[in-house]
């Protein structure tokens, strides 16, 4: 007979700690904010809390400190209503697809680079096919040795979504257990492009999968929004939107509103914030299911097909290895947020077409944090914390309210189309333009710890999409930034050396660390500080802000454009 081992007992990790209540917690709070503060501007308990409180993306309040609520929200389970906690229960051993993006135009080294990715842990291929990626023709010859019954295989396109479409299924109708998704996502195309949105492929696109269950149609791509500048919660809501304009057109087509709902995926962006990016997902999915519950989707069949592809925006061209840490961050989140699916953008996107090198890190990013790390053994990680919650609430609110905001106006095609989408956008990047500037939002590598002397990478291009009036244009975060380093190269290029500005040391307190402080801030723009005044083109104690101003809060780019200015760099 076999003896059931005893179960330890429950470990009270905080037994001996006093109970505290809030109250207590913010006279605490009050005391260290206070301390080095004149008597006289001592802040309450309530307004010590309120100035530790901090706003990202979206104009999300954090606040200092998040407990259970009084009556908190029942959390569910993976794969029920209201999805909030996974599609389904996460299968420890293959936790997502690990799928990698190929856009390079030559077929030959695209078929040769699919290959080594599936050989080297990569689960599943996309390939970009266009005038910025592969031509349709090819995507035939670059699928030559996938084992279509083994690799899920999905495309995307600005340009040329039908063709792109009508070539993956030339290649996928020849494997019954083949699966994949067809790419169509004309809403994204019209975004990126400028071209009036053409919606009339998807009801045939979606009747001839009938039969094919492991094959999907269509795909809500954000990128366009996300790159161009929008805020999560607008990315987000913009997601919803999209997604119910195809179901709305689909049911006017004929197709059953439940055969629409499985054909839809979603392809979001996922950020160096690894709990907003982790809190968009759950948001994106709990809020899908209710769309679903809307339209009378059953319930098993609500759960939304995530792919998460790290953002862009947050990419820099200069000290490009620090995109690394960036995609790290954002992998981690999209796993603690439950994608399906996660694309790891090579670190040296920016420049142009990867390497071999940058294609491998870019995958090994997400396989170390599946295999090796064990973020993948728990379904859900983060769920259950309080801050992940909150912020999960809060993310599904605001972009819900978009979603009604844009179909109070028409839908999402209306608001492609009348500029809606593009001014909710416009104002996210004012808001962000000036948090970078302020380096109130730092960038690694760029706006601080930035690296002198950097030689550029030397990649081939990619070509360029060409584009209509009206497209959202991709805004990386670090381009203000780069703008400024530019203008130093062109000086250089012109002079032999970089424009040099003299920083003495100053017979001020913490001379040594002000000097560094204004050195770094010069580096920024590509400036070189010299300790006298020996061929510089400016002073920096000349400058109205002198020391004081570049160690404390100041508009850094405002600051370096006009130090730039006076000393002749081209603008």
């Amino acid at each position: 007979m076999t003896v059931a081992p005893k179960r330890p007992a429950a470990m009270a990790l905080a037994a001996h700690f006093p109970e505290r209540t809030e109250a207590e917690w913010r006279e605490l709070v009050a005391g260290v904010v206070n301390k080095g503060r004149p008597e006289g501007e001592h802040l309450g308990p309530d307004d010590a809390v309120a100035s530790m409180r901090s706003r990202i993306d979206g104009g999300l309040v954090v606040e200092p400190l998040y407990t259970r609520p009084a009556e908190p929200t029942p959390l569910g389970v993976p794969g029920e209503m209201p999805f909030t906690r996974g599609r389904a229960v996460r299968d420890a051993d293959v936790p997502w697809d690990v799928r990698q993006l190929h856009d390079d135009p030559d077929a030959a080294a695209t078929r040769s680079s699919v290959l080594a990715d599936l050989e080297s842990g990569v689960t599943s291929v996309w390939l970009h096919v266009g005038a910025d990626g592969l031509a349709a023709a090819d995507v035939a010859e670059a699928l030559a040795d996938v084992r279509l019954d083994l690799a899920p295989v999905v495309v995307s396109s600005w340009d040329d979504q039908v063709g792109a479409a009508d070539a993956l299924y030339a290649v996928l109708s020849g494997s019954a257990a083949a699966s994949g998704n067809l790419g169509h996502d004309p809403l994204g195309a019209a975004a990126r492009t400028g071209a009036p949105a053409d919606l009339s492929p998807l009801a045939g696109a979606v009747r001839r999968l009938v039969g094919r269950a492991e094959l999907r149609a269509v795909t809500v791509d954000t990128r366009p929004y996300a790159e161009a500048g929008a805020s999560v919660t607008d990315e987000l809501g913009f997601a919803l939107a999209t997604g119910v304009a195809y179901l709305r057109h689909l049911e006017g087509e004929g197709v059953e509103v439940v055969d629409a709902f499985r054909h839809i995926e979603f392809r979001v962006s996922a950020s160096a914030d690894q709990f907003l990016t982790a809190a968009a997902l759950r948001a994106l999915r709990r809020a899908w299911a209710r769309v679903g519950e809307s339209v009378g989707v059953p319930e098993a069949s609500r759960g939304a097909f995530t792919h998460a592809v790290t953002s862009g925006r947050m990419f820099s061209r200069d000290d490009a290895w620090t995109n690394i840490l960036r995609s790290t961050l954002a992998t981690f989140g999209a796993s603690l947020g439950g994608a399906d699916a996660i694309t790891v953008l090579p670190f040296d996107t920016v420049a142009g077409l990867p390497t071999a090198f940058s294609r491998r890190i870019a995958r090994n990013t997400q396989i170390i944090l599946a295999e090796e790390s064990y973020v993948a053994r728990v379904t859900d990680p983060a769920g259950g914390a309080w801050y992940v919650e909150a912020l999960t609430d809060d993310v599904a609110t605001a972009a819900w309210a978009v979603l009604q905001e844009v179909e109070r106006g028409g839908g999402m095609v209306e608001a492609l189309a009348n500029g809606a989408v593009a001014q909710r956008i416009s104002a996210d990047v004012a808001a962000r333009d000036h948090a970078l500037a302020t380096r109130a939002q730092p960038l690694t590598g760029v706006s601080t710890f930035p690296l002198a002397g950097e030689k550029p990478l030397g990649r081939v291009r990619r070509a360029a999409l060409p584009t209509q009036a009206g497209a959202l244009l991709p805004h990386r975060d670090s381009a203000i930034f780069e703008a400024l380093r530019d203008r130093s190269a062109a000086f250089a290029a012109e002079h032999g050396h970089p424009p040099r500005v003299a920083v003495p040391t100053l017979a001020v307190p913490r001379a040594a660390d002000r000097r560094v402080d204004a050195v770094n801030i010069l580096t920024v723009a590509g400036i070189e500080a010299a300790d006298d005044g020996t061929d510089v083109a400016a002073s920096l104690t000349a400058t109205d802000t002198g020391y004081e101003g570049v160690a404390g809060d100041m508009d850094v780019v405002a600051f370096l454009s006009a130090l730039l200015d006076e000393t002749g760099a081209p603008a």
